[in-house]
């Protein structure tokens, strides 16, 4: 254990590193699981909180410092795909993650476990909980279910914080429909583009209609040409390709503020300049195989689609939400409360942007609220 502090956060963190059933140790010697665990000074909590990621790293979170302060653990945990997200396959996301559960229950010796779905994480750990509580993960294709994937360690409540609905569901809201050829980032249907100034903003009910139904279009082409692909590389003796993917700053939200009102900034996504972003080698989903797009992406054929996972979970459950989030709207935090079965849920919307970097006090205000319902479970 390393006690430190920041400001007047008082805390302790433990690297914690771990074999996974489905992944050993790396040749180099680094484990697929690592992540820390922050607790308060000289103190074995009662109640620890793990987050994790589909592939940001998480390890740091910031909300650890401040949970710890507060008298509570919280484990900062990454899995296998880390920094690897053209390779994501959810059930062995979901082995991981249990490592870490496993570990608060047995190592750390906690009594009750908060499963945190913050941003892109959300969706991955309602994911993981659904699971949990009843198994209905089946297989991506050519890749058979793992027995672990199958005997999840529970968790006791799940609170969800900025959390995008679902992988599918952000990236094809995210989507630019314009894109007339995927090998091709600058190819562009000027009737179909956002940024074309003919269309808005702010932009017709007819023009979102038709916006919205391009975006579904274009991920159900890829899906097919996902599994197109793997037909032909199957025949040929191969398994998989990889693939890039561009074009995933579009949301006609980022531009018009009639559109889910809220106090976000207008004009602006988490990559700055909306156009600038969009036209940019940098994204989600910039690189996959077929696998990963059909296990992470796919409308069709993801399981990471949020609301299934939520319509399982029925212990007690916060949704939170910023109000001046970018890429997460008022619809969505609507929609995940609305999904969840439990019926002790609560839907709280707080001041700030996503990461909760303005207003000064947003991670304290959060942290406040997360303590004061964990009090109350």
């Amino acid at each position: 254990m390393a006690d430190t502090a920041i400001g007047n956060e008082a805390f302790e963190r433990e690297f914690v590193s771990l074999a996974s059933p489905t992944a050993a140790r790396n040749g180099a010697g680094f484990m697929p699981c690592q992540g820390i665990y922050h607790t308060p000074p000289d103190t074995r909590p009662r109640v620890a909180f793990i987050a994790s990621h589909y592939n940001v790293d998480f390890s740091e979170h910031y909300l650890g410092p401040l949970m710890a302060a507060r008298g509570y653990g919280f484990l900062g945990w990454n899995t296998r795909f880390r920094g690897n997200e053209a390779y994501f396959i959810l059930e062995h996301a979901l082995v991981d993650i249990a490592a870490g559960v496993r570990w608060l229950r047995e190592q750390a010796a906690v009594e009750e476990v908060v499963v945190l779905g913050n941003s892109g994480g959300g969706s991955l750990m309602g994911a993981y909980l659904s699971q949990a509580i009843e198994p209905n993960i089946t297989p991506t294709r050519g890749i058979p279910l793992p027995d672990a994937a199958l005997d999840l360690a529970p968790g006791d409540a799940y609170v969800s914080l900025n959390a995008h609905q679902g992988r599918p569901e952000v990236l094809t809201a995210w989507f630019d429909p314009s894109v007339t050829d995927e090998s091709d980032p600058i190819a562009t249907d000027d009737d179909l583009s956002m940024f074309n100034p003919e269309n808005g903003p702010p932009y017709s009910p007819e023009f979102v209609a038709r916006y919205r139904q391009a975006q579904i279009d274009r991920n159900h082409r890829i899906t097919r040409w996902c599994h197109d692909e793997l037909d032909r590389l199957e025949a040929l003796g191969h398994r998989d390709r990889a693939f890039g993917l561009y074009r995933t700053w579009a949301d006609l939200r980022l531009l018009d503020e009639t559109l889910d009102p809220s106090a976000r900034e207008v004009g602006r996504c988490y990559a700055g300049d909306p156009k600038t972003a969009n036209y940019s080698p940098r994204g989600i989903g910039l690189t996959n195989t077929c696998r990963t797009w059909l296990s992470m992406w796919s409308l069709q054929a993801s399981q990471c689609r949020g609301a299934p996972h939520l319509g399982r979970i029925t212990t007690p459950s916060l949704v939170i939400q910023s109000d001046a989030d970018t890429g997460v709207f008022p619809s969505d935090a609507h929609a995940i409360h609305d999904a969840l079965a439990s019926t002790d849920k609560t839907l709280e919307f707080v001041p700030g942007d996503h990461y909760l970097e303005s207003p000064t006090a947003a991670r304290t205000t959060v942290a406040d609220r997360i303590a004061e319902w964990v009090a109350k479970m």
